[in-house]
């Protein structure tokens, strides 16, 4: 079943308002832990810039806007957060974050749409694939000139993108108790 915008339950507006305003928030989050973290490793030996768990999370949070309030909205959304990264970044990441942000979130949202009639879950994990990978390449490509954390950019990412799944699974379909 979609969800209409202008038939929001107070509920999902009060989550549509949290997804719209984490979403605009990580973008800047993303390119100050970048520039003043540096790398953090993401396990099986990898390491990745670390501002790459709030991309991750940003991706998700976009498929959230575009599955509450709308893919008008959710483009909005995208050029909001272009805005905002290249305001707010340091001006060494500026070309790397707006570039990787703005492909790899438009290639997201055109995969979502395109599957999420298949399902919810795996329009997220099918969008978030696609941007995932993208937003890696683009970025560390423009910015560091190099791959050298590309495997821990995309395992960073598939981590949230593989918690947001649980989440969505663990809301959208409750356990039951035994009662029941």
């Amino acid at each position: 079943m979609r969800i209409q915008p202008t038939n929001l339950t107070p509920r999902q507006t009060a989550l549509a308002a949290v997804a719209l305003l984490g979403y605009i928030a990580t973008i800047p989050a993303a390119n100050w832990l970048v520039a003043h973290v540096g790398a953090v490793g993401v396990g099986f030996g990898y390491v990745a810039p670390a501002g790459v768990y709030m991309v991750g999370l940003t991706l998700v949070l976009r498929d959230a806007v575009q599955q509450l309030l709308g893919r008008r909205t959710a483009l909005l959304a995208v050029a909001l957060g272009v805005a905002v990264s290249y305001l707010l970044a340091d001006p060494a990441l500026a070309l790397a974050s707006v570039v990787g942000f703005a492909v790899s979130e438009l290639a997201d949202t055109y995969a979502y749409s395109r599957l999420r009639d298949r399902g919810l879950i795996g329009a997220v994990l099918g969008g978030n694939a696609v941007g995932l990978v993208l937003d890696s390449v683009l970025f560390l490509g423009i910015a560091f000139h190099s791959e050298q954390y590309l495997a821990g950019q995309i395992l960073a990412k598939a981590y949230m993108s593989l918690a947001a799944v649980a989440v969505i699974a663990a809301y959208r379909y409750p356990a039951r108790s035994a009662a029941a």
